[in-house]
């Protein structure tokens, strides 16, 4: 293997990483955690997903180590953790924006 290349079991890692934060059903979860910690029901109503699709999400993404949750009596209440998703959906959403830039440059003035 060349000098700095990373291991089969770190890029293993880092690809189930990324097919994590390839389902839009928990990006979105963690956009509306990012708005402030919730709970299950809080999440139906922001999304309109089904409490078993939202739990078993959660559930990923709480293995993953990027939600936590807390108990508060019966209620089970969630939020984000750390910025890595944001600053690599930040990192994400400038590239394609200069993709989109270089495009339109392409086509020349309308």
């Amino acid at each position: 293997m060349a000098p700095g290349m990373p291991s089969p079991q770190l890029l293993e890692e880092v690809s189930r990483f990324f097919r994590l934060l390839s389902e839009p059903a928990r990006l979105q979860l963690l956009c509306q955690l990012k708005l402030g910690p919730m709970d299950v029901a809080a999440l139906i109503a922001a999304t309109g997903f089904s409490q078993s699709h939202i739990s078993r999400q959660l559930g990923q993404l709480q293995r993953a180590g990027l939600v936590s949750c807390e108990r508060d009596g019966v209620r089970m209440i969630y939020r984000a953790e750390g910025e890595l998703v944001d600053e690599l959906c930040a990192l994400v959403q400038n590239r394609l924006r200069q993709r989109l830039e270089a495009k339109l440059q392409q086509l020349g003035p309308a």
